[in-house]
C-alpha cells in the first residue's frame, strides 16, 4: 500500500503522523511511504532520517495526500479538504462530533475515516487516545501553575504554596486518564487537589492509587457548584468517546471563582466540558471570562512534539500496519478493537456516538458489511461503559 505522511497544518501543531522508526517498519512489510519534506522537523526528525528509513520525500502536500492511506495527527484543516477523494483512507485524531464541516466533507467525497480517539478495547479502554491523554493531563497541571502566576494573568499564586502559606486548590472534573494524570502531577507540585467523578468505583480506585493533599467528590451540580467556587483552578477532563463532551461546569459556576483563577479545559477538542470554553491555539492560548483565565488549546500535546510524536507513533503503528496490510474493511472485520476507530466507511457514518452527535443516528446503508454492523454494536456498548466511567 502507498502511505502518505503530510506536514500538519493546524496552527502551532508540530507533531508528525509517523516517526522514522515507524516508517522503517512499514517499509519492511513491503509498503511504500511518502513523507512531505520538513514534516518531521519540528518533532526532531529531519528529512534524512526518513530517507534512511526507506521513505520517499515529496515536496508538496498534494503528493503526500496522493496515497491510498494518509496518516496524520490532527484533523484536516479546510485547506486540506481539496485532497479528499473516493478510495482514500484517512487515519488521524478526527473529533468529528466537534467539527461537523469535516464530517460532511469526508462523507461527500467518500473518504473512509479512521479516528484514533474512538478506538476502544473490549474493556472500554482507549489505547490510541491514552498516550495523548496522559501528556495532556500532565501538561494541564503545568499550565495551571503557569497561569496562576501574576505575569501570566493569574492571581499570583504558587501552586504548591510556601511555608506558612496554603497551596492552590485545584478541582479536576472527570478522573479518566487525563484527570488522573493531572491529579498526579498537581499533587507532585504540592497543590491541594479535589477529583470529581460520577463513578464512585473510580473514585475509590483513585484513592488507592494516589496520595497527598487530595479529596474525592461525587459529581453532581450541587457538589460542583460549591467546589468550583472554592477552587483556584479547575481542570475539565470529561470524555464520552466520539461524542461531544457534556458541559458539566456552567458559566454561573465559573463566575463564582475569584478573578485571576484559572480554567483548563482539556476536553475542548470534543467541544469542551466547561460552558465558557472556546477553542484556542498555542499562539493565543488564553482569554478571560468573568476575570477567570481560560486555557482551551485543542492540541495541547503539540507543545511537546518530540515526546508526543514518539508516544503516538508507538501506539498507532500496529493499527496503521493492520490497515495497510489488509485494508480498512478487512482489518476492522478481523479486529474488534480496531473496528471502534472506523468513523466513516463507504460514505456513511458508522460509529454510533459520532452518528448521534451529528444527528445521523440511523444512517442508511450502514449494514454494508458484517464489520460495520458489528462495529455499531460494539461501539454502542463500549461508549456506554466509558461514559459511565469517565463522565464528570
Amino acid at each position: 500500500m502507498l502511505i502518505g505522511v503530510p506536514a500538519e497544518t493546524k496552527p502551532a501543531e508540530s507533531r508528525v503522523g509517523l516517526t522514522p522508526a515507524a516508517v522503517e517498519s512499514l517499509v519492511h512489510e513491503g509498503h511504500r511511504v511518502r513523507v512531505q519534506v520538513g514534516a518531521g522537523l519540528s518533532s526532531g526528525f529531519p528529512d534524512g532520517l526518513y530517507e534512511r528509513a526507506g521513505a520517499t520525500l515529496v515536496p508538496s502536500a498534494a503528493e503526500a495526500w496522493a496515497a491510498d492511506l494518509v496518516v496524520k495527527v490532527k484533523e484536516p484543516q479546510p485547506a486540506e479538504y481539496q485532497y479528499f477523494r473516493p478510495g482514500l483512507t484517512l487515519a488521524a485524531y478526527l473529533h468529528l462530533a466537534a467539527v461537523p464541516a469535516l464530517a460532511l466533507a469526508l462523507l461527500e467525497r467518500r473518504v473512509d475515516a479512521f479516528g484514533y480517539e474512538t478506538v476502544q478495547t473490549p474493556e472500554g479502554k482507549l489505547p490510541l487516545l491514552a498516550p495523548m491523554s496522559e501528556i495532556g493531563g500532565r501538561m494541564a497541571a503545568q499550565v495551571v501553575a503557569h497561569y496562576l502566576e501574576k505575569p501570566s494573568g493569574g492571581i499570583g499564586m504558587l501552586l504548591g504554596g510556601a511555608p506558612g502559606v496554603p497551596p492552590a486548590r485545584v478541582l479536576i472534573v472527570g478522573v479518566g486518564v487525563v484527570g488522573f494524570e493531572a491529579a498526579r502531577v498537581a499533587l507532585g507540585m504540592g497543590a491541594q487537589v479535589t477529583v470529581s467523578d460520577r463513578n464512585l468505583d473510580r473514585l475509590r480506585e483513585v484513592e488507592h492509587l494516589l496520595s497527598g493533599r487530595f479529596a474525592t467528590l461525587a459529581s453532581n451540580p450541587g457538589n460542583l457548584r460549591a467546589a468550583v467556587a472554592e477552587s483556584d483552578a479547575v481542570i475539565g477532563a470529561v470524555l464520552i468517546p466520539g461524542a461531544r463532551a457534556p458541559r458539566v461546569v456552567t458559566e454561573a459556576m465559573v463566575a463564582s471563582m475569584r478573578p485571576g483563577s484559572v480554567v483548563v479545559d482539556v476536553a475542548i477538542d470534543q467541544g469542551g466540558c466547561i460552558e465558557t470554553s472556546r477553542p484556542t491555539t498555542h499562539e493565543a492560548p488564553t482569554y478571560l471570562v468573568h476575570g477567570v483565565v481560560h486555557y482551551c488549546v485543542t492540541n495541547m500535546p503539540g507543545a511537546v512534539p518530540h515526546t508526543a510524536t514518539v508516544a503516538l507513533s508507538n501506539a498507532t503503528l500496529p493499527y496503521i500496519a493492520a490497515i495497510a496490510n489488509q485494508g480498512l474493511r478487512a482489518a476492522a472485520a478481523a479486529n474488534p478493537t480496531l473496528r471502534g476507530g472506523v468513523n466513516i466507511l463507504d460514505g456513511r457514518v458508522v460509529h454510533p456516538a459520532v452518528a448521534s452527535a451529528l444527528n445521523l443516528e440511523e444512517p442508511a446503508g450502514v449494514a454494508t458489511s458484517a464489520a460495520t454492523e458489528a462495529q455499531r454494536a460494539d461501539g454502542q456498548g463500549r461508549a456506554e461503559r466509558v461514559a459511565a466511567r469517565s463522565a464528570g
